[in-house]
């Protein structure tokens, strides 16, 4: 059976004055894929999930999601349908608990109150934070602050969630639970992974593609791209 495309984007570009940060960038995600995406700092990754998830707009191109051209929604029109982005840096809520902050994004989906309430607590039990619902979130270490957004992304039931740099500040316990809370997801999500950590992406992704200047330069299965020269001159090292 063929693949079903989920999210696609077609010579998607961005420029800032002279600049061209993302350069007609051409992808396809088919439904239930982990793709993962990298490249060295500085290549565009996080320019493109930008204008994938609707924060920054595109100068040119085109995204589609489920076969409907959304390159002019707003991001919160784009999340009702089913996208979620965590941040390269976290932006939880400091003064708010951790079960609030997961509140604020479950409730965007769900309206009635108990359902909420469940939704919260098997939410932060399935990304280890349940023994901490009541702490405020400021107070939690880095790598519990990441968990936390990944939490608030994973609580609106997204079809694709996209991870930006989720492992930074995680110990090397926590980012064991990540690739295995992320197989998981991947059972009914589809994930779009950012990320520096080229062993958690060589664990986790079935697609990679590597970005370079803002272009595509190779993509291909995890094996494909380890041994592609463009890739290890570039990035991987080599």
């Amino acid at each position: 059976m063929a693949a079903v495309s989920l999210l696609s984007t077609h010579a998607l570009s961005r420029n800032y004055g002279g600049l061209q940060a993302v350069k007609n960038v051409s992808l396809d995600i088919s439904q239930g894929e982990v793709r993962a995406l990298i490249g060295p700092n500085g290549a565009g990754k996080t320019t493109l999930v930008s204008m994938l998830c609707g924060r920054i707009p595109a100068t040119s191109g085109q995204v589609v999601f489920e076969g409907r051209d959304v390159t002019t929604l707003p991001a919160h029109r784009r999340i009702a349908l089913g996208m979620a982005y965590t941040f390269q840096i976290t932006s939880v809520f400091a003064e708010l608990s951790v079960s609030e902050n997961v509140e604020l994004a479950v409730q965007r989906h769900i309206a009635e109150r108990q359902k909420i309430t469940a939704q919260v607590d098997r939410t932060l039990e399935r990304v280890g934070l349940g023994r901490m619902a009541d702490r405020t979130a400021g107070d939690l270490a880095y790598g519990h602050q990441r968990l936390l957004e990944i939490a608030m992304g994973l609580g609106q039931t997204p079809k694709l969630l996209i991870l930006d740099e989720p492992t930074q500040g995680l110990s090397d316990s926590e980012i064991e639970d990540f690739v295995a809370l992320i197989r998981s997801v991947s059972e009914k999500s589809t994930v779009l992974l950012i990320e520096h950590n080229i062993n958690v992406v060589m664990a986790l992704a079935d697609k990679i593609t590597v970005l370079n200047f803002g272009e595509i330069i190779a993509e291909g299965t995890p094996g494909e791209i380890r041994a592609n020269e463009a890739v290890q001159t570039a990035y991987l090292g080599g």
